[in-house]
């Protein structure tokens, strides 16, 4: 067993706003892709000899009362939550904790909210670490440490990557759900999961699948999260429901939020799960349909894709272009193959990255 003991602190939310944690409308606790993805690492690390936790808190108070509790070595705060002068106080209170800050956004993604770039400066600043799940936020933070003369800058800014728990696939149960489930070359289902806002691009892949289901001449049924809207999603989605109302033969699907294992479920019951975004780091969602074995067309930003399965989230034909490739794949399922060879890569280079730090 490794020495070093770290815990991972998320921010509960209320209601409504599905940060690390929200509800349903009966009670049921649901997790959003942060909260889900800290505790896939939980388990890897601990598998991995590392003792790992992960607590949720209600705000900045709590985590001293956390910390002191269970006494780590580490302490990763999950995003840039915490106000940067908490630090000051923490940081006395725990002269001998490691503080880092994990970054789950790529800079175009944090150029939306409001606060993330003068607080991780404010943080690096303070002596607290920043730790990246993509190459490309590890790069840029990295030369912001670097600009701002922070000591041992190249010290200051980590690359912790997400870990996503893939289970034996049974390539025989799944032909045989094939050949025995409803779905017909008549209806097409894709899935266009997750929060709607501008830079996951639902209306160029909604475009795109209308498209792709016209050259078949099929009956498209448009699944997305309807009831989860962020940074201006609410014009994205009334978009959404005015394109579907005018097409007789198309179908907007508006689904709640669920507990992840109820919406693998749902996602296993797609054709194509469709995450063409303009900004990803990893993209749980994509995680899930190679998990349940259904294929994905995503973009270059979702790094462990293959590239035969990253569209140019900019183009609606090419696009369609790769619905029609995966559609035409799944009898052979050689695409679905290699998308999950491109995750279990992933993961392992996730092992090396974790263990090889702590």
């Amino acid at each position: 067993m490794h020495k070093n003991r770290l815990l991972f602190i998320l921010k509960n939310r209320e209601s409504g706003s599905y940060g690390s944690w929200a509800y349903s409308p009966c009670g049921e606790s649901l997790s959003s892709g942060l909260s889900n993805s800290v505790h896939f690492l939980v388990d890897m690390l601990n598998d991995n000899g590392i003792d790992a936790k992960v607590v949720t808190v209600k705000d900045n108070n709590d985590i001293d009362r956390e910390v002191s509790k269970h006494k780590p070595t580490h302490v990763i705060i999950e995003a840039f939550w915490v106000v940067p002068e908490k630090f000051d106080v923490l940081k006395r209170l725990h002269p001998r904790v490691t503080w880092i800050a994990r970054n789950h956004s790529k800079s175009e993604f944090l150029a939306n909210e409001g606060i993330a770039f003068g607080w991780l400066m404010e943080y690096m600043k303070r002596g607290v670490k920043i730790a990246c799940n993509s190459t490309d936020s590890f790069n840029d933070i990295l030369i912001l440490a670097k600009t701002l003369d922070i000591p041992r800058w190249w010290d200051a800014v980590m690359y912790l990557p997400n870990h996503y728990p893939l289970h034996r696939f049974n390539e025989w149960e799944q032909w045989f759900f094939d050949l025995t489930d409803y779905r017909t070359s008549a209806r097409i289902d894709i899935g266009c999961f997750g929060a709607i806002r501008p830079l996951k691009n639902h209306m160029n892949q909604a475009l795109a699948a209308i498209c792709f289901a016209d050259s078949i001449k099929g009956h498209l049924h448009f699944h997305v999260n309807g009831n989860r809207i962020e940074g201006s999603g609410e014009q994205i989605l009334r978009n959404l429901r005015g394109l579907f109302d005018g097409l007789p033969h198309h179908h907007l699907v508006e689904h709640v939020w669920l507990g992840h294992a109820e919406f693998k479920k749902l996602v296993g019951r797609m054709d194509i799960v469709s995450q063409v975004s303009f900004s990803e780091t990893f993209n749980i969602v994509s995680a899930d349909a190679v998990g349940e074995g259904v294929p994905v067309v995503g973009s270059k930003q979702i790094e462990w894709l293959p590239e035969a399965s990253q569209a140019d989230p900019n183009s609606v034909l090419d696009i369609k272009t790769h619905y029609s490739q995966a559609w035409a794949d799944m009898a052979f399922k050689t695409l679905t193959a290699k998308q999950r060879r491109g995750l279990e890569i992933y993961n392992k280079r996730s092992v090396i990255s974790w263990t090889s730090q702590f």
